[in-house]
């Protein structure tokens, strides 16, 4: 019996299927995806978003190339999890629908964030569940101002970083500060805010202290450590609760020496074999969105970074196809 690609037998394979091609073929999409940008005419379940832009970084710039290389390293994901049995692709309509890029990125942050933020209600109105890929991670706040429009939200937050800062060098919106600014613009609900693998150095002991201040879930790396990451999961989706929630997950969570290419990298961070359980134990949470932020491939050799940054994107997946089958 002759052998296909990746030692499947190629009687087995549709090669009409783009995804069972040899992945070294064809033009990038997410994950082999469909590529529309015109989705509202045939919208589908779920939408898979490029956020090129990186004017919120506070140091290292890069991310605005995350989402071309991620879509590259996405081609190496299969149909099926191997460890869950999910099949995302067949749990539901899913396409690339392009990026939402800076048509005016010289007028600033803020502007910027006005044209992600309308991109996103294009894609709220059209009944798509956006999966994102930035970016830096102050784009979290307009695709919250866009979903998060008609009520607070809970959040499930993978970082080394909480992000709940405030002015730095004279202005908010950078990467650094997105959750506290939608706590104030009351997109986000302190009180279902989980935020897990916090690590890492501060200016200051107060750094962070509006997470704590209104009420967030802070879990700091030493007690994932210390508990397990199955328990802080847990706990994180009980606090959390029921309701809908957005998942923000951070490529800085991820240890340098398997992410670094990032702009805030900080050591001593999680595994993905941690990483990816704690995405795949969110299947059943009524998500509404999710991104993952934060890849630099100019600093990152080999591509290993976007690679796993595409592996957590897979993983998002699958719990979201899941939950709009259930649907």
């Amino acid at each position: 019996m002759a052998s296909g690609s990746d030692g499947q037998n190629s009687e087995t394979l549709n090669f009409d299927d783009p995804m069972q091609r040899p992945r070294y073929t064809g033009l990038a999409s997410f994950f082999r995806l469909p590529y529309d940008e015109n989705f509202e005419a045939d919208p589908p379940d779920i939408g898979v978003i490029g956020i090129p832009y990186d004017m919120g970084v506070t140091n290292r710039p890069g991310p605005r190339h995350g989402p071309r290389e991620v879509r590259n390293q996405s081609s190496l994901m299969r149909r099926i999890n191997q460890a869950t049995g999910a099949s995302p692709f067949e749990a539901a309509i899913v396409k690339d629908i392009g990026d939402a890029w800076i048509k005016r990125p010289f007028d600033g942050v803020e502007s910027a964030h006005g044209e992600i933020q309308a991109h996103f209600e294009r894609v709220k109105a059209a009944g798509i569940v956006p999966l994102t890929c930035g970016g830096d991670h102050s784009i979290s706040l307009p695709i919250l101002r866009a979903l998060a429009k008609d009520g607070p939200v809970g959040m499930i937050h993978i970082d080394a970083h909480c992000d709940t800062g405030d002015d730095y060098m004279g202005s908010r919106f950078h990467h650094g500060a997105p959750f506290k600014i939608a706590v104030d613009e009351g997109l986000l609900d302190p009180t279902r805010v989980a935020q897990i693998g916090i690590r890492g150095s501060l200016y200051d002991p107060s750094m962070w202290q509006f997470s704590f201040d209104s009420g967030m879930r802070v879990m700091m790396i030493e007690e994932v450590e210390d508990k397990g990451w199955k328990t802080c999961i847990e706990e994180a989706m009980a606090f959390v609760g029921d309701g809908p929630v957005y998942v923000s997950f951070d490529i800085d969570s991820l240890d340098p020496s398997i992410a670094p290419g990032t702009g805030t990298p900080e050591a001593g961070g999680l595994t993905m074999r941690e990483a990816a359980g704690m995405v795949r134990a969110l299947a059943g949470m009524d998500i509404i969105g999710a991104d993952m932020v934060e890849v630099s491939p100019p600093y990152d050799p080999g591509g290993v970074t976007a690679l796993n940054g595409a592996t957590i994107m897979f993983e998002l997946l699958c719990v979201m196809a899941k939950a709009k089958r259930a649907a």
